[in-house]
């Protein structure tokens, strides 16, 4: 009984653990712009890398992150840059504004809005902010929920 009390128990953590694995491949996802426009991750082009950040605004972490984005503004060049967010653009305005000021203006950032709640279900994140860079094949080359690992994906973006 006891052996069968283990394995139950091991089934389970291994159940979890492969819960929470990272999709590999860009997953389909439509999230929306600030005009309303949808953009599917189908839209992403094959011809530079992408960085995905999953955030909140009011997340000390998610705020940290664009803070060293934007000191590193111009590392960033070399891949697409899509910023997402469940909240409203009332507060994903304020969050750019204050955190990621010279990432509005670059052509290569794009900032949506996940109205339908599907980032989740989706790209499986484990908290805020969740950090994906894919490749040209969008093939996921790295994730992160550290924000202290910035420094590696710039690296990896360049």
């Amino acid at each position: 009984m006891k052996q069968l009390f283990i394995a139950f128990i091991c089934c389970l953590f291994v159940n979890q653990a492969s819960a929470q694995l990272q999709p590999q491949v860009l997953p389909n996802a439509v999230f929306y712009k600030k005009d309303g426009k949808t953009f599917s991750t189908v839209q992403i082009p094959t011809t530079k890398k992408a960085f995905i950040m999953f955030f909140d605004a009011t997340c000390d972490h998610c705020q940290q992150v664009a803070r060293q984005l934007s000191k590193q503004s111009g590392r960033l060049a070399n891949s697409n840059i899509y910023l997402v967010s469940m909240d409203e653009f009332r507060s994903i305005d304020y969050f750019m504004t204050n955190f990621a000021k010279p990432l509005m203006t670059m052509k290569n950032v794009t900032v949506l809005q996940d109205k339908h709640s599907i980032f989740i279900p989706t790209f499986k994140p484990d908290k805020y902010p969740s950090m994906y860079l894919y490749n040209t094949s969008k093939r996921l080359l790295k994730f992160s929920s550290n924000d202290k690992e910035v420094p590696k994906f710039l690296e990896l973006m360049n």
